[in-house]
């Protein structure tokens, strides 16, 4: 079993050092190293944190859209892909998705519901679902929803694409460490 994440960062955070203790090798891309022509790095996950369209915080949005054919391709070799909450009020922060996701950004704790059946349910574990913090709601998108709000909102998307699969989620925790041992372990890693 391999455990491997890249995690798209401007620079080293703790978020690295929590993956690092899930005992997952984490490889922190810069948008400079994935803008670079000679990155070639191979991942059994990708992990977009919080706040990756967030121009105060991170140059991280114009990469992604640039190298967007590449994400698509990771996804669509098998590899798995989490995109976490966007955290700047505009409805376009996830056009480099292979498919739509319209984010509303609204920070506040809301009560959150995860179906069981879902594979990736242990997302929240270990966590008060009754008053988690979410940065935003996707009111239109083309995944699958796996995670709302007693409102009806939804948090939480998830989308098969080609081999591999896509989570989006407006949550402002950390995913917990089963998930994280479930998401970015695999038995292979697939280039990026």
């Amino acid at each position: 079993m391999i455990c491997k994440a890249g995690v798209f960062l401007d620079s080293s955070t703790t978020f690295r050092r929590f993956i690092e203790d899930c005992k997952i090798t984490c490889e922190v891309i810069t948008p400079h190293l994935l803008a670079a022509p000679f990155f070639r790095g191979s991942y059994v996950a990708l992990i977009v944190p919080t706040g990756f369209a967030n121009r105060k915080y991170s140059l991280l949005l114009p990469v992604l859209r640039a190298k967007k054919d590449r994400i698509h391709s990771f996804l669509e070799r098998g590899g798995r892909l989490l995109v976490f909450g966007a955290a700047e009020a505009r409805s376009d922060a996830y056009d480099w998705l292979p498919f739509p996701v319209e984010y509303h950004h609204a920070y506040e704790a809301r009560h959150v519901t995860l179906p069981e059946d879902w594979g990736l349910h242990t997302l929240l574990e270990g966590y008060d679902c009754t008053g988690i913090p979410c940065d935003g709601t996707f009111p239109s998108h083309g995944g699958d929803v796996v995670g709302v709000t007693r409102d009806g909102d939804t948090v939480l998307v998830g989308k098969q694409v080609g081999e591999g699969y896509a989570v989006v989620t407006s949550v402002h925790e950390y995913p917990s460490r089963k998930f994280l041992r479930e998401f970015a372990c695999g038995e292979k890693e697939i280039p990026l």
